[in-house]
């Protein structure tokens, strides 16, 4: 737990102005994002506190799948149904501006509007998937 992260305190509920949604995985939360690039833009983030996406080893790849299921299972519950028009990925330091992993998760990726295409790009150099 780091008390200065902004992610470390939303997950321990220490934020009240942010609303966790429900997630079946008691090692994640998930919430919007503060400043959404699609009709559905959501983070999940592990409770416990890791650095970004560069920090991540083969042995995080369950976890990552993990993000990815509870990801999909926060838009079916907000009544997404189309997976096939999501994107989901990371910032790529230096381009993260919170040093905690978290999993954007947008939809339908088909309405990401002029700037989120360029911010969310496929595997560009600032955002992987």
């Amino acid at each position: 737990y780091d008390g200065k992260c902004v992610f470390c305190r939303i997950a321990r509920r220490e934020e009240p102005g942010t609303a966790l949604l429900p997630c079946e995985d008691e090692d994640l939360v998930c919430f919007r994002d503060i400043k959404p690039g699609a009709p559905h833009h959501y983070l999940v983030v592990p409770v416990k506190h890791m650095g970004n996406c560069k920090t991540l080893k083969t042995e995080h790849i369950p976890l990552v799948k993990r993000m990815m299921e509870v990801g999909k299972a926060v838009l079916q519950k907000n009544n997404f149904s189309d997976l096939n028009d999501v994107r989901m990925g990371f910032h790529w330091p230096p381009f993260c501006s919170i040093a905690h992993l978290h999993l954007h998760v947008l939809a339908p990726a088909s309405q990401l509007g002029f700037l989120s295409r360029i911010y969310y790009r496929l595997n560009s150099y600032w955002f992987i998937t």
